[in-house]
């Protein structure tokens, strides 16, 4: 779908607990006794590996995410750089691993829960039940889940501060030694990783958000790096407290594992009575420590769910996934059938018989497979060098291309190291991805490699500002040929180099939530279907196109942020032909675009792909010039068709004393015109007039042509209204195609586009853009 940019309100801040939020879930309860058994004291290590993996991965993902602040994160990233095959393959990772990561956070619910085995019956039956009721939630579309999870993730840091500040007090050094477990070495340690990578998968939703986050280029990377760097320390303090209080058969051996520490730690302080009642301190340790363990399972495993939703809406979008999946609920405008499809892959991965280790090693496969290409997609934008990849926020020189390969090869790396059958499980979801893009989505993805250009850039092509650019709203599928064709003709009459780019822009109310937005699949399909037939007429046109979905708060603004983002040279756009309201001429959408657009403009009624007779009003009004060089184009474009330059003068005033032949002076007037239009003699017929009413016979004598192009009539929206339209008069009595030409309008900024700029912005940022 148009993706849509949101207001900047989120500062580095905002966006740092964002990420923090993500990460600080279930991992930092259930890892300990897991990764313990497998490295000991060592562990830490594992979690600084798996946080510096993370942040190579953040770099990365920065740096897109500022360049393509697009739905579906590291899939779209990939999709677009590397193709639909790579895309599916990422798609298909992600949305296993964020299942896998779901059933491993349901069972660490129970446990904690009931404080027994991940593997005894009543810890599975409460994962079932646990995530059945979140994933009707989701269904369901609660609102003030994110609220709730704002307060949890507040609450959890600070449990988990005072369990670090608590146990570090008690550290036991001599449980420390040996720190890597003999026999088993650091192999081992960096197999560990790989398992613990699971608590890292979430800082991408920064990522995701990079629309809403003021000055991208700076607070995006650093939130992304703040939010990786802090809870690995997190991580490696809770492993050294657990370590260091319960020796490590203990630890692995206990299915409450962050509980049991606390206990040991805060029983050091004794009892506390009140009211005659005594309580343990320990009791009080383990019990806070349950319960945060019980919220930090249930928030991430529904965050998880309503990202692996939003995987498949991304897939679906570009026909990777069935769009059957993507349905709206026409109650709870949710994407209930994914929301379901994942659920009930996830309760059948709860009731499997893999471990929850296990589980969790699969999920941190999947997203090193997905960041390993990650890494490569930068290499490969930065190498093909789209147009439309201009990020904020760069990998500085001296780190590129160091990072995305040191990165793709630590992911590797970590995969390589992981369990067999962790490998064999990753594999064969990988195998499942490949089937289904050979067998399904070969022939209807969208593919957009760019592997070909970063192998051997063409080296073609002009930067932005040497290319005659011509902007084409499309909305109509009956309308789109003609205007596309128009707008072609445009583009053929200029020297050098021209492109067309075709927009649509799905309008929506302010009410309208972004997440609504994102899932209105029959617009988006509507959307994309125009799309796709503007590309297919330019090929047959033979003319460069790109395409934009858009969507905007206000059509007529929206239009005016992309002339200013492509430095357009013209806007050419259909035109109903009829007034909206009592209180605008043309209609709320081209109103603000003949009045403030810097460059031409073309409003097009009716058009059609066979004009045979063409005039254009050729008189002293100030775009007279813009309407003949329109009404030229087209008749170079269609040899068939005739042009006629049409003129009218008025009587002379028979008092006057100096003779004035009004045929002459119109004959002038055309070939001024004419000049300026850069029209040959042979190119047109002149007509000239000479009548009392010359509005009523401009009028007339034009409505017998079956295409009419006329210049706008003026600027200002106020003077037209008392004045009237000429174009508005010629609409209602032509029957054929009525073509109004606006010439360049470079406005002076405003106040308000020169203040932002000169506080380091850019006029753009207060507008919709692309998404």
């Amino acid at each position: 779908m148009s993706d849509q940019e949101l207001a900047r309100d989120l500062g580095f801040l905002e966006a740092y607990t964002l990420g923090l939020g993500t990460m600080i879930g279930a991992g930092i309860f259930v890892l300990p006794g897991i990764v313990a058994a497998s490295a000991g004291p060592a562990s830490m290590v594992s979690f600084v590996i798996g946080g510096m993996v993370a942040l190579l991965a953040a770099l990365s993902l920065s740096e897109l995410a500022t360049g393509m602040p697009k739905a579906g994160g590291s899939y779209y990233y990939v999709n677009h750089a590397l193709g639909s095959f790579f895309g599916t393959i990422v798609g298909w990772g992600m949305w296993a691993g964020l299942m896998f990561a779901t059933a491993f956070y349901m069972l660490g619910f129970g446990q904690y829960l009931l404080d027994q085995p991940s593997d005894a019956l009543t810890v599975i039956l409460a994962g079932l039940v646990m995530a059945s009721l979140l994933v009707a939630i989701n269904y369901r579309g609660v609102k003030e889940t994110g609220s709730l999870q704002n307060v949890i993730v507040i609450a959890l840091v600070g449990l988990i501060l005072v369990f670090i500040a608590v146990g570090l007090l008690n550290i036991d050094p001599s449980l420390l030694d040996p720190f890597v477990r003999e026999g088993e070495g650091w192999p081992v340690v960096a197999a560990t990783a790989g398992t613990v990578f699971v608590t890292f998968i979430g800082f991408e939703v920064i990522a995701t958000s990079a629309e809403e986050i003021k000055n991208p280029g700076r607070n995006l990377p650093l939130s992304m790096i703040a939010a990786v760097v802090t809870p690995t320390i997190l991580y490696v303090l809770v492993m050294l407290v657990s370590t260091g209080t319960l020796p490590v058969p203990e630890l692995a051996a206990s299915d409450v594992p962050v509980a049991d520490v606390a206990a040991v730690a805060a029983g050091t302080f004794g009892a506390v009575t009140v009211g005659g009642f005594t309580v343990e301190f320990a009791v009080i340790g383990s019990v806070v420590m349950i319960t945060g363990a019980i919220l930090a399972t249930i928030s991430s495993a529904n965050a998880s769910i309503l990202s692996a939703a939003r995987v498949n809406f991304a897939m679906g979008r570009d026909q990777i996934l069935t769009n059957w999946l993507n349905q709206i609920h026409d109650r709870y405008r949710t994407p209930y059938r994914a929301i379901l499809a994942t659920g009930v892959v996830i309760l059948a991965l709860i009731a499997s018989p893999l471990p929850i280790a296990t589980l969790a090693d699969v999920a941190s496969f999947m997203f090193l497979i997905t960041y390993a290409l990650v890494h490569v997609a930068v290499i490969v934008l930065r190498r093909a060098d789209p147009d439309e990849y201009e990020p904020d926020f760069r990998i500085p020189s001296v780190l590129y291309p160091i990072v995305p390969i040191l990165g793709g090869l630590a992911c590797i790396g970590v995969m390589l190291q992981m369990a067999w059958q962790v490998q064999a499980i990753g594999v064969g979801i990988v195998f499942v991805g490949i089937t289904w893009y050979q067998f399904y989505a070969k022939e209807k993805a969208i593919s957009t490699t760019l592997i070909g250009e970063a192998v051997a850039p063409a080296g073609e092509g002009v930067e932005g500002e040497d290319v005659y650019r011509v902007v084409v709203p499309v909305s109509n599928p009956e309308t789109q040929r003609p205007l596309i064709k128009y707008a072609a003709a445009s583009a053929a009459s200029t020297e050098g180099d021209a492109e067309l780019v075709a927009v649509n822009v799905i309008e929506v109310p302010p009410q309208t939530s972004p997440a609504q937005i994102e899932f209105e699949e029959e617009r988006v399909e509507n959307q994309r279907a125009l799309l796709e037939n503007a590309r297919d007429i330019a090929e047959d046109l033979d003319v460069p196109v790109r395409t934009r979905a858009i969507v905007g708060r206000n059509a007529g603004e929206t239009l005016l942020s992309v002339l200013g983002e492509e430095n357009a040279d013209h806007v050419l756009l259909g035109w109903a032909g009829e007034r909206r309201r009592r209180d605008v001429l043309f209609g709320t959408t081209i109103d603000p675009l003949l009045e403030r657009a810097p460059c031409d403009v073309t409003l097009v009624k009716d058009p059609t792909t066979s004009p045979d007779d063409i005039v254009t009003l050729a008189g002293e009004g100030p775009h007279a010039a813009a309407s003949a060089r329109r009404a030229g184009e087209i008749r170079r474009a269609f040899p068939d068709s005739t042009l006629t330059l049409f003129n009218v003068q008025p009587e002379p005033d028979i008092e006057d004393d100096i003779e004035i032949d009004p045929a002459e002076l119109g004959h002038e007037t055309i070939t001024e015109v004419a000049t300026a239009a850069d029209l040959e003699d042979d190119e047109y017929e002149p007509r000239v007039i000479v009548s009392d009413d010359v509005r009523g016979t401009l009028v007339e004598a034009a409505t017998e042509y079956d295409t009419i192009c006329v210049g706008a009539t003026g600027t200002s929206t106020v003077a037209q209204a008392l004045y009237g339209s000429l174009p508005q008069t010629i609409v209602e009595q032509s029957q054929g195609t009525v073509i109004m030409a606006r010439g360049e309008n470079r406005a002076p900024r405003t106040f308000r586009q020169a203040l932002i700029q000169r506080l380091g912005g850019s006029p753009s940022e207060v507008k919709p853009r692309e998404s």
